[in-house]
């Protein structure tokens, strides 16, 4: 069988679909020498409370930053984990799994002592891969030596990780180039995250693009059955 590659920049709490494309791979490259864009899913989710959809955001340093690759990025505020726990407890305190993870969790936020918000998106997402038994690779971009343009440096990366089939997000359709792909004998596919059932959600009305601590405080260890590649 052959080795299949994923590459995706690092997210903060990231939902439910980051977590099938990991598991549907053999490795998954946090492609954190990608530049660094604001007001996006690398330092900042969404959980559902009471009153809507709320925002849980890392405070970053971007003054004169701007260009700079996510790994680069600091946290300008070391008070950031004390307030998002909090905000995550007084959410979920009545979730039917809350108890479940929030020990596991609580420790996790207690004990972040991180600079770099490319470490604390790692440390979360590995702690979120042990709880729901995805056990691929977890890799740097960083570990490798990266090539020019979109399409060459991913195809860079899956030669030198060995991986004979690069497994994409939808979106990435309009600027991968496939021919670049198959003279390089690597099989290129695209995700396909449609599908996904709903479950009884704390706060509705339901909403399917929020964390994926949602998943887990709502259905507990059934969480996968309510995924796609499990």
């Amino acid at each position: 069988m052959g080795k299949k590659l994923a590459a995706v920049q690092s997210s903060y709490l990231p939902w439910k679909g980051y977590f099938d494309l990991i598991h549907a791979v053999d490795e998954f490259v946090l492609f954190d020498d990608a530049q660094y864009t604001r007001r996006d899913w690398r330092n900042r989710n969404r959980i559902k409370t009471c009153d809507g959809p709320l925002w849980l955001t890392i405070p970053v340093m971007t003054r004169g930053h701007y260009l700079s690759p996510i790994r680069c990025i600091t946290v300008s505020d070391p008070g950031w984990a004390e307030r998002h726990w909090k905000t995550i407890e007084n959410a979920y305190a009545r979730a039917p799994h809350f108890r479940t993870y929030a020990g596991r969790l609580s420790a996790l936020y207690r004990e972040t002592r991180r600079e770099r918000l490319s470490e604390i998106n790692r440390a979360f997402i590995e702690a979120l891969c042990h709880v729901l038994g995805i056990r691929s690779r977890l890799s740097w971009s960083m570990d490798y030596r990266m090539g020019e343009g979109r399409t060459q440096r991913l195809v860079a990366l899956c030669e030198q990780a060995g991986a004979d089939c690069y497994v994409s997000g939808p979106s990435a359709r309009a600027y991968l180039d496939e021919e670049m792909f198959q003279r390089a004998g690597i099989t290129l596919q695209f995700f396909d995250y449609s599908g996904y059932p709903e479950y009884e959600q704390l706060h509705p009305p339901f909403d399917h693009h929020v964390s994926v601590l949602d998943l887990l405080f709502s259905v507990g260890p059934d969480a996968p059955r309510h995924m796609l590649t499990f």
